[in-house]
């Protein structure tokens, strides 16, 4: 895995930064893509739920469990 990189984000009308590795970052992306989503406007959702995490750390846990929940069925 590669160096978590830095990017900038408008998130409730303020700018801010989140460091996600590239794996990361693609799959977020990936994910807003497929919700008819900009990747910022995920990243705010994810802050609105995100309690006691810091912002990377709670869209990285958001990225697992949505792959964990597409996984299929029967492939454990």
């Amino acid at each position: 895995m590669k160096a978590p990189e830095k990017h900038s984000v408008m998130i409730a009308g303020h700018r801010t930064s989140i460091s996600l590795e590239p794996e990361f970052w693609d799959a977020l992306c990936e994910i807003a893509a497929s919700q008819n989503e900009s990747a910022a406007g995920l990243l705010a959702q994810i802050d609105q739920t995100r309690e006691d995490r810091n912002l990377s750390s709670a869209a990285r846990v958001y990225v697992l469990k949505w792959l964990k929940s597409a996984k299929p069925v029967g492939t454990d």
